[in-house]
């Protein structure tokens, strides 16, 4: 059975890696021409995720390529004095399973797993899918397969061709994203730093193996703001009229803007579909559900969901009019969960009022300030995180029974 999967960034690679152990013959399109090395920022991997790539025999080579971020020093916009946290402590109350890694190096790490199996394309794109299956290229000849999968992110192709516009499903959740590469000038390693104001979080850290650093953008917009996503000139004025004057290193990092060799700037949108297939079609990840980039734990969301799907498809043989509505199904909780996570954690992460700041500032020092036991139970008490992805669960699809569950909060 031939499989075409769209994307080869976090859920495609996990996909392929999968569908390939259940015997199906899987053949990867990727726009990019080669692994996208475009900067990108730090993920979170929560416990299911990683017990999932620990299934996949990575999860050495992800703890190796981890960020190793342990420490924050958070300063309130106007403020004179900075709030030294222990971030370690407060990850680690959050979930007791978890890694922060670059996305490039986990997109990498994924594709390794299963490239000698499977069939990659890169530097093509799709441009019909017809419904017996046969996919058009920009470039490649037609070819007939049997399913297609959506796993190309937020502004998924697949999706656009067999669903519609995005427009459809797109809900705007009043913030806006930017990431640059620049110089570690500050010599950060290990450290994250924060400035916070009302509607307006900026942060730089450095990865122990980067040699370079991240800058991240975090503001609100009460509506949405006119630019075309391939008008990068016109993203980083915006960027600087949200954040110009807000401090002295913000405006350092923001000096970089026109050297940057890499630079990200998108809405923080998320996605609501009654339903992720149609015909012989199915999407996963931030394709068919995304809870919004930076707040929503979508990294973990989209292992867990090409896990199941894959899961599915071999549990019903490949019969994809019973293993799309199985992966729904199995799927459904979590997505609203998350969904739900990523309004609350945006509205922590850049407040909408000075006792907002003033309370995200004097909560993260009195967690970092008590002992490790108060500070977990106080963190798990006034996190929705841990409650969300320590009780999340799937099938253990590697088991003979029709029906066993595992918990991936636990082993898998």
């Amino acid at each position: 059975m031939r499989i075409l999967i769209s994307g080869a960034s976090i859920a495609g690679p996990v996909l392929a890696y999968w569908l390939t152990r259940y015997g199906f013959s899987v053949t990867v399109v990727e726009r990019a021409s080669a692994l996208r090395k475009t900067g990108g920022h730090a993920v979170d991997l929560f416990r299911p995720a990683m017990n999932i790539s620990e299934k996949m025999g990575v999860l050495p080579r992800i703890v190796e390529r981890a960020t190793g971020t342990n420490r924050m020093t958070l300063h309130r916009e106007g403020a004179r004095r900075s709030v030294r946290v222990d971030l370690a402590k407060i990850l680690s109350a959050t979930s007791d399973r978890h890694a922060e890694i670059m996305r490039d190096d986990l997109s990498e790490i994924y594709y390794d797993a299963a490239r000698d199996d499977v069939e990659y394309v890169f530097d093509d794109s799709i441009t019909a899918i017809s419904p017996d299956g046969e996919v058009r290229f920009e470039n490649a000849a037609p070819r007939r397969f049997d399913l297609i999968v959506g796993a190309d992110g937020l502004h998924s192709n697949v999706r656009r061709l067999v669903f519609g516009d995005e427009s459809r499903f797109s809900a705007f959740i009043g913030a806006y994203l930017g990431v640059l590469t620049l110089p570690n000038a500050a010599g950060l390693d290990s450290e994250l730093r924060i400035h916070v104001g009302v509607g307006r979080t900026a942060g730089m850290y450095g990865a122990r193996h980067l040699g370079d650093a991240r800058a991240l953008f975090l503001f609100r917009s009460e509506r949405e703001l006119d630019y075309h996503h391939r008008d990068v000139s016109r993203q980083k004025d915006l960027l600087c009229r949200a954040f110009g004057g807000m401090n002295a290193d913000v405006d350092r990092w923001l000096d970089e803007l026109d050297r940057t060799p890499a630079f990200y700037f998108d809405s923080i949108t998320q996605l609501h579909m009654d339903t992720w297939s149609q015909g012989r079609v199915t999407l996963v990840g931030d394709a068919g559900y995304c809870p919004g980039p930076a707040v929503g734990g979508s990294s973990t969301l989209a292992v867990v969901g090409a896990y199941v799907l894959a899961g599915e498809l071999a549990r019903a043989g490949g019969d994809h009019e019973r293993a799309f509505p199985a992966y729904e199904r199995a799927m459904a909780e979590h997505v609203r969960s998350s969904h739900a996570f990523a309004l609350s954690a945006a509205k922590t992460l850049i407040p909408t009022s000075r006792l907002g700041v003033s309370g995200l500032v004097q909560g993260a020092r009195l967690i970092s300030a008590l002992p490790a036991g108060p500070s977990r139970a106080l963190v798990r008490r006034t996190t929705k995180s841990a409650r969300l992805y320590n009780s999340m669960t799937v099938d253990d699809y590697s088991s003979p029974a029709p029906r066993d569950r595992v918990d991936l909060a636990g082993d898998v």
